[in-house]
């Protein structure tokens, strides 16, 4: 799709090819789910080991945290990542760096309940790596979310 305006000329070509990528993930998903042929912690766990090495540290140590700590949540894998759902509805999500080719992951919530007070609240945190600090934080926030959702 492009437009012209005023003698100057802009493009739209749609989604990149990390986005496309992204998509075809989820139909993926969504054909395999349907026919009940995949195990979700199975395809979680087998898209981790496809991670690079700073992306898969982080991923096995927030599965490993979310699995023994709220394990009311289901793993699962969302446009090719890894996530948790609550009733089949995912809550929260790991995406690595290498998937956009960003400066670091990210941990987000899906929709998220209110975290905080007030009217403004995270929806997703940058992640370099992962300190006891940064487990705790991330353990309350997701327990809370599963509470409130």
């Amino acid at each position: 799709m492009s437009t012209e305006k005023a003698g100057t000329e802009k493009s739209y070509d749609g989604f990149d090819e990390a986005e496309r990528a992204a998509m075809k993930e989820r139909a993926k998903e969504l054909k395999k789910g349907a026919k009940g042929k995949v195990d979700p912690e199975v395809d979680l766990l087998e898209k981790i080991a496809e991670m690079s090495d700073e992306d898969r540290v982080i991923a096995e140590r927030i599965h490993a945290l979310i699995s023994a700590e709220v394990p009311e949540l289901a793993p699962r894998t969302w446009y090719g990542q890894p996530a948790y759902a609550k009733d089949g509805k995912v809550l929260c999500f790991f995406q690595a760096a290498a998937k956009f080719g960003t400066e670091y992951a990210t941990f987000g919530f899906n929709e998220a309940p209110l975290l905080d007070n007030g009217t403004m609240w995270p929806t997703s945190f940058g992640i370099r790596e992962l300190t006891a600090a940064d487990e705790k934080l991330l353990v309350s926030l997701v327990k809370k979310a599963a509470a409130l959702d």
